[in-house]
Formats: C-alpha cells, sequence, structure tokens
C-alpha cells in the first residue's frame, strides 16, 4: 500500500499535533509542579520565621519575669500558644499554624502592656535588646505571609484556569491554602516601643 501525499500530509499532521500536545502536558505538568514546589518553599520560610519568634518568647519572658512575678496568666499564654504552633508544625496545617500565631499575638499585647508599668524593664538592655529582635522578626513575618500569599495565588490561578486546570485534574494538583488572619487586631504586628 502505497500512500498518497494528501495521505502523508495528514499522517505528519496528526503527528504533529500529538508532539505539540505532549509538549504542553509535559510543560504546564512542569509549571504546575515548580509552582506547588515554590509554594512550599515560602511556607517554610514564613515557618523559619515563626519559629524564630516563638524560640524568642522563654528568653523573653524569663527577662520580664524578673520584673512582674504577678503576670503569671501571660506566660501561660505563651507556653499555651507555642504548644498549638509545636502541633500545628508537624502537621503542615496553614489555618492551625495561623491559628496558634494568633494566641502568640494576643500574649505579646499583653507583654507589651506590662512593660509599660515597668520603666526598669524598659531600660534593661536584654530586653531592649530582644524586643528589637522582636521586631525585624515580626517585620519578616510580615513580608514572607505577603509573599508566600502572592506565590499560592499564582499557583491557584494556574491550577484553576483552563487548559492548565485539565492537566492539574489529571495529576491531582490540590489549590494551596492563604495564610490569613481571622482578626483585625492580627493585621498588625505588636507595637514594640522602650
Amino acid at each position: 500500500m502505497f500512500l498518497t501525499v494528501g495521505g502523508t500530509i495528514a499522517i505528519i499532521a496528526v503527528v504533529l499535533v500529538v508532539v505539540v500536545l505532549v509538549a504542553y502536558i509535559i510543560s504546564a505538568y512542569n509549571t504546575l509542579v515548580q509552582l506547588r514546589n515554590k509554594v512550599k518553599n515560602q511556607w517554610h520560610q514564613i515557618d523559619v520565621q515563626l519559629k524564630r519568634r516563638f524560640d524568642m518568647i522563654p528568653n523573653l519572658v524569663e527577662t520580664v519575669k524578673g520584673y512582674a512575678k504577678h503576670e503569671e496568666s501571660i506566660f501561660g499564654e505563651f507556653a499555651k500558644a507555642r504548644g498549638l504552633y509545636a502541633q500545628a508544625s508537624q502537621s503542615g496545617n496553614v489555618a492551625e499554624m495561623a491559628e496558634a500565631n494568633k494566641g502568640l499575638g494576643g500574649a505579646l499585647s499583653r507583654l507589651l502592656v506590662v512593660q509599660e508599668r515597668y520603666p526598669e524593664l524598659q531600660a534593661n538592655t536584654n530586653f531592649q535588646q530582644m524586643m528589637k529582635d522582636l521586631k525585624e522578626t515580626e517585620d519578616k513575618i510580615a513580608y514572607q505571609r505577603q509573599f508566600y500569599n502572592d506565590v499560592v495565588q499564582i499557583n491557584n490561578n494556574k491550577i484553576e484556569m483552563f487548559p492548565s486546570n485539565i492537566i492539574a485534574k489529571m495529576f491531582n494538583f490540590k489549590a494551596a491554602e492563604f495564610f490569613t488572619l481571622t482578626e483585625e487586631a492580627q493585621r498588625e504586628a505588636p507595637k514594640v516601643a522602650f
């Protein structure tokens, strides 16, 4: 059987379409993998800063304890928030980690009120340095949270938009969670003043 020129062109066209389709699938899949990994990386960047913040707290608490012995409830709040964060971090649940962050934010706000009652605490150089470090960490958390949410948006758009949504469904890619704040007070970093 001999193919005619028209038949050969048809076969070449079909092969070309298949090659382009396979190339698109590979490209879309690789893009989705890159975005998924970028979301994970950005979450880990937030996690590093949140862990740094939680690791600073015991030193800050010990410094305050020496001046404000009757403020024990704040120290319990820090311990509870740190425990909740450790559990959420183990599971990798963004919503639970945000909730633990909320608990820490409330305790930090109360701690800042305590510092205002004790001028000698405000004058303590260790306390001043820890508060400076805490402010820097809060700024980094805010920046990383913004960057993470930007990456999540790009990832989720790619998963939901046609035609990449077909590839996303074929390979079971899921939308990522935004790092959201549930209370208005969380939207601002604690005010650190000396």
